[in-house]
């Protein structure tokens, strides 16, 4: 294996580990901003567990597709966060079963809302910048 690829395995590698981190950062960010959702400012409360959830999918794309673009992890965000949202409005038995468990609320919701498509488009966009901004300071 030639230098120049170790050390885009290395780099890979690395940015792999810091999307991990923030993975389980935004998780634990958001299960607390629901169980201490008393505690915080009424907008914050019912605003942040969507964004956070947002800015987990979008890390969680850029940990599995660490070499590829920006925009990709970007436009599969919003396709995959959008579609969770749009299948709520599918009610059938067997997936309110599924969203009647904890997980299963946490990753598939409950109900369709417009509201949480601005929330998504907020939390994807807050991390898109946050990973440019992170990678850009790195690359000096």
């Amino acid at each position: 294996m030639s230098s120049k690829n170790k050390s885009t395995n290395s780099r890979y590698i690395n940015r792999r580990m810091a999307y991990i981190v923030a993975i389980i950062m935004t998780i634990l960010l958001g299960l607390a901003s629901r169980k201490y959702s008393q505690l915080l400012p009424l907008f914050v409360s019912q605003n942040a567990g969507d964004v956070l959830w947002a800015m987990m999918v979008f890390f969680g794309f850029r940990f599995l597709l660490v070499s590829r673009s920006l925009f990709t992890a970007i436009w599969l965000s919003f396709t995959f966060s959008f579609g969770i949202e749009f299948s709520q409005v599918y009610q059938a038995d067997w997936i309110n079963q599924i969203r009647g468990t904890f997980l299963g609320a946490l990753i598939l919701g409950k109900g369709f809302l417009i509201v949480d498509l601005i929330r998504y488009t907020i939390g994807i966009t807050i991390a898109a910048v946050l990973d440019k901004a992170t990678l850009t300071f790195h690359q000096r």
